[in-house]
């Protein structure tokens, strides 16, 4: 009998045989196929995505795209740690967030989440506070610090929080070196937000890094490149943000007088993580890599100072109030993202936290979400569970090379504060950001439930206060420089959404009357798309099979009481249909067009004037209807 390692190494014989059967294909010859396929349509135009981050993403890609990425010897754990910072496992800190509202409660609540697979606790203080030793002690009553990672985040006061959170750890049974704990001290990041900074900013956080350097596990400095993504920036501009907030950091206290080594351990990166799956995993290696070499110019004498520590949240620009169970299928993925990209830890954000608090059913799933992904998933027994993808070498590759593009420009102005002073970077998020604004009212983004397929018969019952439509502005009064406001992008479509509802409380909800006629195939396409595109301003929508005449379709339409008739079917036929529809309705009602057949000229002339299709401005058409209607 043979022995096992043989028979292997006889199989794999067999199948190298196997594989010399078939001859070589080029790149070449697969365009050349994927061409013949396309039928004379044009190959960069269909299958050539250009990305908001600024390069073009091929349909395929093959091993010899490899040749010019100079890093893919690298192994896991070594410079410039592309392939994570872990040897052995892709592990990371199950993390979920708890408002501090009440210390009893929130000792209460975080002594009973650690039970059900929480590994890191995030306390979030959303008002300032002057919280007191006992208060820390009270807080963290009966939590092992050895057994858990704990992180404070702070709206303001946050080096007092760092102080007293430090002094705990070192009074405390445990020994400190094995504590692993941070607090979000981000004055650079917080300027972006509030327009305000201190002048000794720089001396007090070297202060800071003094009095904790005994704890070697303790991070104090954040670089909140989460603001930038929730504010609608891009993959790419995030990271860049984050990677140049973080040289301000080293710059900046090094010049202080802190030691740089110091400074390096003590950073720790906050990312958000949005739905655009494949070039969130690359995000993370990218940012590692350049990090690895950023610090490493620097002249430190180890590569252990190298490594990106980063903490990844699910970003809030693509959650939405109305359909929010589609909120689950987002985080998910986002957590997905952020486990293949090798984050040290992840929070999942319940799906229903921004509009009210979380309660004990959205805890549980968002950290199931995580659970999940570990214990029947297995993304945490695998050490760079992307590595192999031609795709993510690619995009990880193309990242780096936009990301370097605008940091160095930031560099060139003299540094992260300077580009903020100048307005650099507030311009570059806006720019972006109205960018995504027109594809998602144009439905070239996509987010379910809101500019596409809405659910037709969900509807407010509860009123919502008008800031939740509204960008989140903490700009203060006395603020220095322009600042960067997070908001949704699902917000414009929210609002109207929440206009109709409200006008429905006290009138008959608008209806969208759909008259099919004519063509089969057209009618039924066109009134799908009709029906979806009403819905999403949170109108009834009535479809119909068909109607025989124009006549029997308006006659049904007046009886139900449309207050929108909309004409379904066939370029063609629009010539005399729609006329007809239109000389019935009158006034009785808006009339509609579902497309824009080459007729539509002379349908203006004879005073048709509305028109929806695939290349119309959703939002805009919306807010014109609801204006004919009288919704405020």
């Amino acid at each position: 009998m043979q022995p096992d390692f043989l028979n292997s190494y006889i199989m794999a014989e067999k199948y190298i045989k196997l594989f010399e059967e078939f001859p070589p294909i080029s790149a070449e010859a697969w365009k050349e196929k994927v061409v013949t396929d396309l039928k004379g349509a044009d190959f960069d135009r269909k299958l050539v995505w250009r990305t908001n981050e600024g390069f073009a993403v091929q349909p395929f890609y093959r091993q010899e795209d490899f040749k010019k990425l100079g890093y893919l010897d690298a192994l896991p754990g070594e410079f410039p740690f592309v392939r994570g910072t872990k040897t052995k496992d892709n592990d990371w800190y199950v993390r979920q967030n708890i408002v501090v509202k009440d210390l009893k409660e929130a000792n209460k609540k975080a002594l009973d989440i650690l039970m059900k697979g929480v590994t890191s606790l995030g306390f979030v203080f959303t008002a300032c506070a002057d919280l007191t030793e006992e208060d820390i002690a009270m807080l963290l009553n009966n939590i092992c610090l050895e057994s858990v990672e704990v992180n404070f985040v702070c709206c303001c006061k946050s080096p007092k929080f760092a102080s007293l959170l430090a002094n705990y750890i070192k009074n405390g049974k445990w020994n400190p070196e094995n504590v692993v704990a941070s607090v979000s001290v981000d004055p650079v990041g917080e300027y972006l937000l509030t327009g305000k900074m201190s002048e000794t900013v720089f001396a007090d956080l070297k202060a800071l890094l003094e009095e904790t350097s005994g704890l070697k596990r303790f991070r104090t400095i954040a670089v909140n490149g989460k603001n930038f993504g929730n504010a609608g920036a891009s993959v790419v501009q995030e990271l860049a943000f984050a990677l140049a907030q973080g040289v301000e950091y080293l710059t900046s206290l090094t010049e202080a007088g802190a030691e740089l080594k110091a400074v390096a351990k003590n950073i720790k990166f906050n990312l958000s993580v949005s739905a655009n799956y494949f070039m969130e995993i690359a995000k993370f290696r990218a940012g590692r890599m350049l990090w690895a070499q950023i610090v490493k110019a620097y002249g430190v004498d180890c590569d252990c100072y190298c490594k990106m520590k980063v903490h990844a949240e699910t970003g809030s620009w693509n959650k939405t109030v109305y359909d929010p169970y589609v909120n689950m299928l987002r985080t998910q993925t986002e957590a997905m993202s952020a486990a293949l990209g090798g984050a040290d830890s992840i929070t999942v954000s319940p799906f229903n936290e921004i509009y009210e608090d979380a309660t004990e059913f959205s805890d549980r799933i968002a950290r199931n979400q995580q659970l999940l992904l570990k214990e029947e998933s297995s993304f945490d027994k695998i050490v760079d569970p992307a590595a192999g993808s031609y795709y993510i070498e690619e995009l990880t590759a193309s990242i780096a090379e936009e990301v370097w593009k605008i940091f160095l420009e930031i560099q060139d102005k003299g540094g992260f504060i300077a580009a903020a002073k100048e307005g650099f970077i507030q311009a570059v998020v806006k720019e972006m950001a109205a960018k995504r604004d027109t594809k998602v009212a144009t439905r070239r983004e996509n987010i379910l439930g809101i500019n596409q397929f809405p659910n037709f018969t969900e509807k407010l019952e509860t009123g919502f206060d008008a800031s939740l439509f509204e960008e989140k502005d903490l700009t203060a009064e006395d603020a220095e420089i322009e600042t960067i406001k997070p908001y949704r992008g699902a917000m414009a479509f929210e609002k109207l959404r929440a206009a109709t509802d409200a006008y429905a409380k006290d009138n008959k909800r608008p209806m969208a009357f759909m008259l099919t006629i004519g063509n089969l195939a057209f009618r039924k396409a066109r009134a799908q798309f009709a029906c979806n595109f009403f819905a999403v301003a949170g109108y009834e929508v009535v479809d119909n099979n068909g109607f025989k005449t124009v006549e029997e379709g308006i006659a049904a339409a007046k009886e139900a009481g449309a207050d929108i008739v909309v004409i379904c079917s066939s370029d063609d036929e629009y010539a005399e249909l729609a006329p007809a529809a239109f000389d019935l309705v009158k006034d009785d009602a808006i009339f509609v067009v579902a497309g824009a057949p080459a007729c539509s000229d002379d349908l203006k002339a004879k005073g048709i004037e509305n028109f929806i299709h695939v290349k119309s401005n959703v939002l805009e058409e919306l807010r014109n209807y609801q204006s004919k209607l009288e919704i405020v």
